[in-house]
C-alpha cells in the first residue's frame, strides 16, 4: 500500500477570526512602530510580519494610519489610568508624588513599546492625544493637590498650575531617560524623584528670585 503523502498528514491551519486578525496586526505594528517609528514602518512591512497581503491590513484598519491610532488611543489609555488611579487614592501630597512617579516607572516596565510609541513625534498621535498633551491632562489633576499646600504653607496659589507642569514635567522626562537606562532600580527612582520634588517644595521662598540679578 503506498505511503500517505507527507503533506497530507498536516493538520490544517486554523484561520484567524476577524478579532484575531486585527489583535495580531495591532501587536505586529506595535513592535514595529516602537523600533521603526511612524515614517519608518510601511503597510507592507507589517503585512509582511503578520504573514498577511497588504489589502487584509487596509480591511481591518483603513492604512497605517488606522492601526497608529488605535495603538496610540490604547496606550493613553493605559498610562492615563495608571496616573490617574495612583492621584485618586488620595493620602499625603508626598506619598501622592511617590506614587505617580512609580504609576509611570510600572507602565514603563510593563508597556516599554507602548511608552516608547507615546513619547515619539508623529502628526498621526495628535487625533488621539500626544504624550505632552497627556501629562498636561495629570497636570492639571496635580495643581489642585499643590494649590492647596501652597495656602498652608502661606504661598500664592495662583501660581501652582505651574509648579504642577514643573513636577509632572519632571516626572515625565525621568522617565524616558529611565526607558533606557533602566538603572537604579524603579523604586530607587521614585525615592530620588521624591526628594527633589518634596524637599524643593519644602524649601521653596514665598517670592523666589534669580542670584544673578
Amino acid at each position: 500500500m503506498p505511503a500517505e503523502p507527507r503533506d497530507a498528514k498536516r493538520a490544517p491551519r486554523a484561520r484567524m477570526t476577524a478579532s484575531q486578525r486585527r489583535e495580531q496586526l495591532l501587536a505586529v505594528s506595535r513592535g514595529l512602530f516602537a523600533t521603526k517609528g511612524f515614517d519608518g514602518t510601511s503597510v507592507e512591512e507589517i503585512a509582511s510580519t503578520a504573514g498577511v497581503s497588504k489589502p487584509v491590513v487596509y480591511e481591518h484598519f483603513g492604512g497605517k494610519e488606522g492601526i497608529y491610532a488605535v495603538i496610540v488611543d490604547r496606550e493613553v489609555q493605559s498610562l492615563t489610568g495608571a496616573l490617574t488611579g495612583a492621584l485618586a487614592e488620595g493620602g499625603h501630597p508626598k506619598v501622592m508624588v511617590e506614587r505617580t512617579a512609580l504609576a509611570l516607572l510600572g507602565y514603563i516596565e510593563s508597556s516599554e513599546d507602548g511608552f516608547r510609541i507615546l513619547v515619539r513625534d508623529s502628526p498621526v498621535a495628535q487625533a488621539t492625544g500626544t504624550f505632552s498633551s497627556l501629562i498636561g491632562d495629570v497636570a492639571t489633576q496635580v495643581e489642585h493637590i499643590l494649590a492647596d499646600e501652597f495656602r498652608s504653607n502661606g504661598l500664592d496659589p495662583k501660581i501652582a498650575p505651574l509648579y504642577a507642569q514643573m513636577l509632572v514635567g519632571m516626572v515625565a522626562l525621568t522617565g524616558q531617560y529611565w526607558l533606557d537606562a533602566r538603572r537604579p532600580k524603579k523604586a530607587d527612582v521614585a525615592a530620588h524623584l521624591v526628594n527633589l520634588a518634596w524637599n524643593g517644595l519644602a524649601g521653596m521662598e514665598r517670592k523666589p528670585g534669580l542670584i544673578g540679578r
